[in-house]
């Protein structure tokens, strides 16, 4: 056997390869043509923007096994729930493993049975170290939602609609050591809606970033994509997100806050309290009311909506959702709460 390639061999006469020792294979044999590569690929995803890049990846690959994350304890009965690509990996008959840690002996045994010529990732959770880098031969690509360099980290999303971005993106890496520091292979950029969420954006990005990397795996195959190092000194963070980030100050313009509610839908939820209790503000929108004579947190009532002042301008309640009441428009949760307009909400 000889040695094993590094890129699709290009030829000029008729002749038959076998599978070679990373798995490849080569079909349509075409005299004076390409071969075409059908890689045997290992995916890594555990949250929902995963799924439709590893639906779209299986239209068009071998995928030899799944990794994800462990299952968890998820709502108020914290009853042990598989994450998302679990459950989509076995609807597909995929193999799939769990492990807390990618080196642990019987995750790294299963991932070098698998033999993968790719490595695949998506939303994973988990850094991949060196020894998984450098394990299969055409390398790890990550799928990451945003416009690298800005907003590297756990929460790209989140973060772009926190700062008030215009237009986030996906952007297909080749993964190295770092924290999504690995050079460029192709971005797409979209623009952010006034209505958008975490939540709706990040299945706008998923869709966008399954279609990416079907149109660039082809290219990056044959050698064609050249990665491009990002410009380090344009590089933003965005950390993991916490349950207490969701708190609501309303010392902060209206601005701000409506991006926040915004930002944290559908998790942690950005909230305040009511009578001790949490007051989940799922959707709200920004009002020019002069507030300059109001205290912020001061709770106020327009046209039979419920308004909260904040710094500069104000905020109306369009859904809302009380303890663990169920979710209700802003006009009838003021049909069961008479005190709203008297009371000031802490800041």
């Amino acid at each position: 056997m000889g040695s094993i390639p590094t890129r699709p061999i290009k030829h000029s006469s008729l002749f038959h390869l076998q599978e070679f020792e990373t798995g490849f294979f080569y079909e349509n044999y075409i005299f004076g043509g390409d071969f075409s590569l059908k890689p045997k690929i290992v995916f890594m995803g555990t949250a929902e923007f995963a799924i439709p890049i590893l639906e779209k990846l299986v239209e068009h690959y071998v995928i030899q096994g799944v990794v994800t994350q462990p299952d968890r304890p998820a709502g108020r009965g914290k009853i042990l729930t598989p994450p998302p690509i679990k459950s989509l990996a076995q609807k597909l008959d995929i193999p799939v493993i769990q492990p807390m840690k990618l080196l642990e002996p019987n995750a790294w045994e299963q991932l070098t049975a698998w033999r993968p010529d790719m490595i695949i990732v998506a939303a994973f959770g988990q850094i991949l170290k060196s020894a998984v880098l450098q394990l299969p031969p055409y390398g790890c690509l990550n799928v990451h939602a945003s416009l690298l360099p800005r907003w590297r980290g756990a929460a790209p999303v989140t973060a772009a609609i926190l700062h008030g971005d215009p237009q986030t993106g996906v952007t297909i890496i080749q993964m190295d050591e770092g924290i999504d520091t690995g050079p460029i292979l192709r971005q797409k950029a979209i623009p952010i809606l006034d209505q958008d969420t975490t939540q709706t954006l990040s299945q706008r990005l998923a869709v966008e970033g399954a279609l990416l990397l079907i149109e660039t795996l082809p290219d990056y195959l044959e050698g064609k994509c050249k990665p491009t190092p990002q410009d380090d000194s344009q590089a933003t963070y965005a950390p993991m997100i916490k349950k207490e980030d969701g708190l609501l100050d309303f010392n902060l313009p209206a601005i701000e806050l409506w991006r926040k509610i915004r930002a944290f839908q559908p998790w942690p939820g950005a909230y305040t309290f009511l009578n001790q209790q949490r007051l989940i503000i799922m959707e709200a929108q920004i009002l020019p009311i002069n507030t300059e004579k109001m205290p912020a947190g001061q709770t106020f009532i327009v046209d039979k909506k419920p308004m909260i002042a904040t710094s500069s301008g104000a905020l109306e309640l369009i859904t809302i959702q009380l303890g663990g009441k169920s979710p209700v428009s802003g006009k009838q949760f003021l049909n069961g709460f008479r005190r709203w307009g008297t009371i000031k909400l802490p800041s």
